[in-house]
């Protein structure tokens, strides 16, 4: 039997303490899999809106921004929240829609101008050129904009209904070819309600309150309450939420009228369609719907003011509320994430995991 020498356990023992603290080292600099979830559990807690999510952007850098209706923008980024208001360089603290040119400037369309943020700092952004108001053309990253007018409407430079085209160089802006009819306050109808929708035959698609345009290239197509048979005895349009789904159908959540479907030759009320009305059901309804998704499947999601989440799967329709971990408040966006999962925005940010809702920020 071999004794091992003084030296050599002074050597082991050395050893043995040298790769301890190797290991200890690594476990710090390399979270393991709770220290993670500690963490998402810590920024969970951090994200708060008490007037409620309203916008999502995940940009090319990896951040994530959330932006709110009334309290400014938040940037996620390494784990940690940074929060923007006007004081940082917002033209407005409601952020409306949130958008990344293909120069890499992070745009903020806010309740009341715009906002742009360079990598280092958020500042107003002031250019604008009225000189070729009809010149109407489409490129293929442009970014386009609602009026500046804070609500609805158009200021005195602005004229008339229309909205504003960056091409990655100058943001112009472009005048609807409408008329508004007499009933009309100001542009309010064809005032910007939604995110522009670039559609899979190169359509650019604007939701306006009372209707949603769409521009070719070449040609406009405008879908009102006319166009959908809406009687002044019904409620009309009010377009809050819109997607053009993998198949090409047209989907327009309306705060009132319920859900509207185009699929390019019919024109119907999904809401009526499927008895979802609160006369039909006695209790949550699909009238009063704001936002809309399509997620990796196919299926259709629904937000609504005050009767939770919908999910439409081309034959059954299922309802989610507070019971299955939604937040009290509406849920007032949808947005579909880089890895296809799509987030519902209202106190907070939930995704469904098959079964029900989490909270995720």
């Amino acid at each position: 039997m071999k004794v091992k020498s003084r030296n050599q356990n002074i050597f082991i023992l050395c050893w043995t303490f040298l790769i301890a603290v190797t290991i200890s080292c690594n476990s710090q600099s390399q979270p393991n899999e709770e220290n993670q979830k500690v963490q998402a559990k810590t920024n969970i807690e951090r994200l708060k809106y008490t007037t409620g999510v309203r916008s999502f952007l995940e940009d090319s850098r990896g951040n994530i921004w959330f932006g709110s209706d009334k309290e400014g923008v938040c940037l996620l980024h390494n784990g940690m929240f940074q929060y923007f208001t006007t004081e940082d360089g917002l033209s407005h603290n409601q952020v409306r829609n949130i958008y990344e040119d293909k120069n890499g400037l992070i745009w903020f369309e806010c309740g009341e101008g715009l906002s742009v943020y360079d990598g280092q700092k958020i500042s107003v952004y002031k250019e604008r050129n009225y000189d070729s108001t009809g010149e109407w053309k489409i490129g293929d990253k442009d970014i386009w904009f609602k009026a500046d007018q804070i609500g609805s409407g158009y200021n005195d430079l602005e004229r008339a209904s229309g909205v504003y085209q960056y091409d990655g160089k100058k943001l112009s802006y472009r005048t609807f070819p409408v008329i508004p009819g007499s009933d009309d306050v100001h542009g309010f109808q064809y005032s910007i309600s939604t995110p522009f929708v670039r559609g899979k035959n190169g359509t650019i698609w604007f939701g306006t309150y009372k209707s949603l345009i769409g521009y070719n290239g070449k040609d406009f197509k405008i879908l009102n309450d006319e166009f959908f048979g809406l009687t002044k005895e019904e409620r009309g349009l009010h377009i809050r939420g819109f997607i053009e789904d993998r198949k090409g159908n047209l989907w327009m959540a309306n705060n009132g009228s319920g859900v509207l479907v185009y699929d390019g030759k019919d024109a119907f009320n999904f809401t009526t369609k499927h008895k979802l009305t609160k006369e039909d059901t006695k209790g949550n309804s699909l009238e009063r719907a704001y936002s809309i998704g399509e997620d990796a499947e196919g299926n259709i999601w629904i937000g609504t003011v005050e009767s939770g989440v919908w999910k439409y799967d081309g034959t059954s329709i299922t309802n989610f509320t507070e019971k299955d971990g939604l937040g009290p408040t509406f849920i007032s966006t949808i947005y579909k994430s880089k890895q296809g999962e799509l987030w519902f925005g209202g106190n907070g940010v939930y995704r469904f995991n098959g079964k029900s809702f989490e909270r995720i920020y």
